[in-house]
């Protein structure tokens, strides 16, 4: 079993755009007429959908999703939870300083919610956490459980390491 580490901050309106945090659905939506701008609409976001989820770091709405984005969206790749638990740490409170909300903010708070990450990557789980910071800006952060994800089984490790 190994983890990897995702991490973005980003405008809380590009977060908000679910569309573009979902993988494309496999069957494309049929071809419109050229007098129906609804279906013209459905088919630009599809193709929206089709260019962009595979290619940003944007997070997406399943936490093993993350495991379908980019290889250079791994921040991080480690074999023990512990390790794993210490780079969301070191996440948490580098941003918790900007964390919008005052209970965020608490110094004992992050050590919790680790702790809590730990537990839950020792028995195959992901963890996902997100934050509203100062301004407009939004903070995710998720280990990813790799070796196959519980959730998400069929999907391979981005780095190609392999099972085990």
């Amino acid at each position: 079993m190994h983890h990897h580490g995702y991490a973005w901050v980003g405008e809380k309106k590009a977060f908000d755009n679910e569309a573009l945090r979902r993988p494309p659905h496999p069957d494309p939506p049929p071809p419109a007429a050229k007098d129906d701008a609804a279906a013209q609409r459905l088919v630009e976001r599809y193709r929206e959908v089709v260019a962009e989820f595979g290619v940003t770091g944007l997070p997406p709405l399943q936490t093993a999703h993350w495991l379908m984005k980019p290889p250079g969206t791994v921040k991080g790749t480690w074999e023990e939870p512990k390790e794993a638990g210490e780079w969301l740490g070191l996440q948490l409170a580098q941003a918790a300083p900007r964390f919008a909300s005052e209970t965020d903010r608490e110094v004992t708070r992050p050590v919790l919610v680790v702790k809590a990450a730990v537990e839950r990557l020792t028995w195959g789980g992901n963890v996902s956490l997100g934050h509203y910071l100062n301004g407009t800006l939004f903070h995710s952060v998720a280990p990813v459980t790799r070796c196959p994800n519980r959730s998400s089984p069929e999907l391979p490790c981005p780095l190609g390491w392999p099972r085990r």
